[in-house]
């Protein structure tokens, strides 16, 4: 069994740098394969594995649909495993173009029983990461490689970097910078050189985040919950300044018009996503709940409602310099009071959520 290191990061240059790094790290039995997508558009990606003294497999891959993680699915394993069958090297590092799926790839190595992911690391360019982090910019209008259909923002793509990785590498021991990228991944593993990470075994397959589940309060991190509904068209107005100067939101949403569907909140920097996770445990049978995530039930044990079960919002916000007073205020506000109707109320969300139940 080979043990694999997979290497990501927004700044192709500094990965660069740091794929280096590790290869010179493993020394002769070391083998790093990298990825040219500068032709990506045209359909056609090279691969290119290498060891310290050379290059020893080249290949250009054709598609008939670029796309970045496409090119790397089955072709990688199948590299990877012949390296493992030579026999002669000892550890393979794989330098994962900015827009490829760090998860699906980890994923797919791990299936295979000749192949493991040792640890999943991601590069942090500190002089530009609170704005990346924070802003609306998409990744198409970077310049960044990736399929034509790809309408991910900037900071979505740091922060699944971030969230999914095990170690990060910082240009520059930047104290803000940290915080943050601390507080959006607690269990990171977070250095200046990327020395003494080959040969340990960090990764863990299938650790990720529950769909609904909200981060942990700190210093960076705002957590806000509330057992009312929201009012749908105070919560569609007030986005913009929810999410100002945020770098991460997650939560579960109770929307009064949506009453039987339990709504997620994910937002990356300016960009937000509300949709349908599903039906609340209150209206599934007792033997369906295990299909629901165990944080949920956890949850919805200890703060269960007589009359309305586990329907409520959770909301936490990572930013930088959050003003949590006025953070608190603005949702506080945001939800349905006593004295107002559900039925007269319109739903901005409708429109945009598949299988809403709003009228």
């Amino acid at each position: 069994m080979i043990p694999v290191t997979l290497l990501t990061g927004l700044d192709e240059r500094f990965r660069g740098a740091v794929a280096g790094s590790l290869l010179a790290a493993a020394g002769p039995r070391g083998v790093l394969v990298e990825y040219d997508v500068s032709a990506l558009t045209t359909g056609s990606v090279v691969r290119i594995a290498r060891t310290a003294t050379g290059v020893i497999d080249r290949e250009v891959i054709t598609m008939d649909h670029p796309c970045v993680s496409c090119a790397m699915r089955g072709s990688l394993v199948q590299l990877l495993a012949s390296i493992a069958a030579v026999e002669q090297y000892d550890v393979a590092i794989v330098n994962v173009p900015t827009a490829g799926d760090t998860h699906a790839i980890a994923t797919e190595i791990d299936h295979d029983t000749d192949l493991r992911v040792d640890t999943v690391i991601t590069t942090i360019d500190t002089t530009t990461a609170i704005t990346d982090l924070t802003g609306e910019e998409l990744i198409r209008e970077r310049g960044i490689p990736t399929a034509a259909e790809d309408g991910r923002a900037i900071a979505e793509v740091v922060v699944r970097q971030l969230e999914y990785a095990d170690a990060a590498v910082l240009t520059t021991d930047d104290d803000t910078t940290r915080a943050l990228i601390e507080a959006i991944n607690p269990r990171l593993l977070i250095k200046t050189s990327p020395a003494g990470l080959l040969g340990v075994r960090r990764h863990v397959p299938g650790a990720t985040l529950e769909p609904g589940s909200i981060a942990a309060s700190s210093e960076r991190t705002f957590v806000w919950q509330s057992g009312r509904p929201f009012h749908p068209e105070r919560l569609y107005d007030a986005l913009e300044d929810l999410v100002a100067g945020t770098a991460r939101g997650r939560g579960t949403l109770w929307i009064a018009t949506q009453h039987r569907s339990r709504l997620s909140w994910d937002s990356f920097g300016t960009n937000i996503s509300i949709g349908v996770l599903g039906p609340w445990l209150a209206d599934l049978p007792a033997d369906r709940w295990a299909a629901v995530g165990q944080q949920h039930q956890a949850r919805s044990a200890l703060e269960w409602h007589p009359e309305y079960g586990d329907r409520a919002s959770y909301l936490s916000l990572t930013g930088v310099d959050l003003d949590v007073r006025e953070l608190r205020e603005r949702l506080d506000g945001c939800v349905l009071r006593a004295d107002e109707a559900v039925h007269p109320l319109t739903d901005p969300f409708a429109p945009y959520l598949e299988g809403s139940t709003a009228a």
